[in-house]
């Protein structure tokens, strides 16, 4: 089966093409990545019309490769995909962090959302189901360190900002680029550490029955 990845920051191919080679290395991988996105969406302050269509043309192309599946990485556009999965049903396309967020509820309710990119500490609290406690923390200055090439200090800023989420029944990883600090939140912590391209992965491979 052909799964498109769509990504909207340079950083996120690797940690999902990790999350397939542990966990469905059958699947065949194509990505398109458009970094402007996730520039554009900050320029902006909010999502518009425009970056609606700009998905929707990622996604229809996709499609026309012959695509199984989609899945996004980019977490700061979610009605931008919901709209890409209405055009596109029946075939899965999925939320970078749907499945991630029905792992996390499902160990209890009251769940601490890591991030670093600050339009994803707003856009993804809500999708999160009613009655669900998000306690959501931004880890200040860890995507600047990645961009710059400093994995250490990404991974260490992530680690000291988890901390404030010691009281949470489970850390959830709301960027794909924060998977790779997974064990320093881990370790931090002591609590369950939910990553987005695990999740993901789990989640096509069951809807696609693979």
């Amino acid at each position: 089966m052909r799964i498109a990845l769509i990504h909207g920051l340079r950083h996120s191919p690797p940690p999902i093409e990790a999350a397939f080679a542990r966990l469905w290395p059958e699947a065949a991988l194509m990505n398109l990545l458009d970094d402007s996105l996730s520039a554009d969406r900050a320029r902006d302050g909010a999502l518009t019309p425009a970056m609606t269509e700009r998905f929707l043309t990622l996604a229809r192309y996709a499609a026309s490769t012959g695509a199984d599946g989609i899945l996004f990485t980019c977490s700061a556009f979610g009605p931008c995909i919901e709209a890409c999965a209405r055009a596109l049903a029946p075939m899965p396309v999925l939320k970078p962090n749907e499945a991630m967020i029905d792992e996390a509820v499902a160990i209890g309710g009251r769940i601490g959302l890591l991030t670093t990119f600050g339009p994803s500490a707003e856009s993804l609290p809500p999708e999160f189901p009613p009655g669900v406690t998000v306690v959501s923390k931004l880890a200040e200055g860890a995507l600047a360190a990645l961009d710059r090439g400093d994995t250490t200090t990404h991974d260490r800023l992530a680690a000291e900002a988890a901390q404030s989420l010691s009281d949470c029944d489970a850390i959830a990883l709301g960027q794909f680029s924060l998977a790779r600090a997974a064990p320093m939140v881990a370790a931090a912590i002591g609590k369950p550490v939910l990553t987005t391209p695990d999740s993901a992965v789990r989640a096509l491979r069951r809807r696609l029955g693979a």
